[in-house]
């Protein structure tokens, strides 16, 4: 796939940035949604690239149905830390971790790395969440390798954060950074695009995306089942069922409002307003934690213990390669094909154009 010159992005960024720094609330809420179908998102790392690993090193020991806190004592930390470097490292195609990181985090225009706000997505509904060692990971990369202040640095989930940081208590973060819990909620109105078309066209997101305050995005997924209607699991798009309001999602027009979401601004990031391009990436990571999963879900304790773990930068393209060649092929958990296609068809893609000859890069 196609990169942009990173000269040229930074360009353009740096004047949306300018514009950004007169009007703050202006580009951003007001902005239709409208992200343009084959639009490059990142403009360094191929959007169409899907890297994942399977290691059985990572846990301690087989313990398929554990709790939570029972998982992270089994999580071998130094074994994921490596191995998520290993997934960067291939996801940029280059050997230097450092390197990899420096290439798929983008500094905000006009910002310093000290200066830039990082939100961290984790999914914290029900029994099943983030691992602790792939939370403090991304988190210990964000502030040791690019520095970032670790008070700008949050983790949250709008919808079922509620108490996360008593319930939830993720170890080995940086001293300082902030679990946010629900972190006020989805209480923003703001545009969401076709093919959703429901409620006027607007919903409710965290107000932190819509104003524009938070400058990166880090999506961390789980790799759990649900509803045919999306698929047959929840993976990096659904996740942001906690930075949108998830009610449209469970009436009609749902399958539309997955998709639509996952083409605004407060997630893809500004984009221009005549032609969809995106100005500065706001999501630039997606990552699935699936040392543990679920056939079914979204509840439950895990039925599965994979020690798997996946990365890319286009959600859609994310969730259409694990569910496919993941929870399909490999763990026999046959998606709904006709949902999991429009990921790729709804945002200007056949599994054609992949990479690989279609298939999940495996290192």
């Amino acid at each position: 796939m196609r990169r942009v010159s990173r000269r040229r992005f930074m360009k353009e960024a740096i004047a949306t940035g300018a514009a950004l720094a007169v009007f703050p609330t202006l580009l951003v809420p007001k902005a239709p949604a409208a992200w343009a179908r084959k639009t490059i998102v990142h403009p360094e790392v191929d959007n169409l690239r899907v890297v994942g690993l399977t290691d059985a090193k990572m846990t301690k020991a087989l313990e398929t149905g554990s709790s939570w806190a029972r998982q992270n004592e089994l999580v071998a930390e130094e074994v994921v830390w490596e191995n998520i470097d290993r997934l960067a490292c291939a996801l940029v195609q280059t050997r230097n971790s450092t390197e990899a990181w420096r290439t798929i985090f983008i500094k905000p225009p006009r910002k310093s790395w000290g200066e830039t706000v990082v939100a961290i997505k984790t999914n914290n509904i029900a029994q099943q969440h983030t691992r602790s060692a792939v939370m403090a990971k991304i988190v210990h990369t964000l502030t040791d390798t690019l520095g970032v202040r670790p008070s700008n640095v949050h983790i949250y989930d709008a919808c079922h954060g509620y108490q996360m940081g008593k319930y939830t208590p993720f170890g080995r973060l940086t001293e300082g950074c902030r679990i946010e819990d629900a972190w006020g909620g989805s209480t923003e109105l703001t545009a969401v695009p076709a093919p959703w078309r429901g409620s006027g066209g607007k919903s409710r997101c965290m107000s932190h995306l819509v104003d524009g305050s938070v400058d990166i995005l880090v999506n961390i997924a789980l790799c759990k089942g649900h509803s045919t209607r999306f698929g047959g699991f929840t993976l990096t798009m659904k996740n942001h069922f906690g930075t949108f309001s998830p009610r449209p999602g469970h009436e009609d027009g749902s399958e539309e409002y997955l998709i639509a979401i996952n083409k605004t601004p407060e997630i893809l990031g500004a984009m221009h307003k005549r032609t969809g391009k995106i100005l500065y990436p706001r999501q630039q990571l997606c990552l699935i934690d699936a040392l543990w999963a679920s056939k079914g879900g979204p509840g439950g304790n895990p039925s599965h213990q994979p020690n798997f773990l996946a990365m890319g930068v286009l959600a859609p393209v994310v969730d259409y390669q694990i569910a496919t060649k993941f929870r399909g092929k490999k763990m026999g958990w046959e998606p709904n094909m006709e949902v999991t296609r429009r990921m790729l068809t709804e945002f200007g893609y056949a599994e054609a154009d992949l990479p690989n000859g279609g298939s999940l890069i495996e290192i």
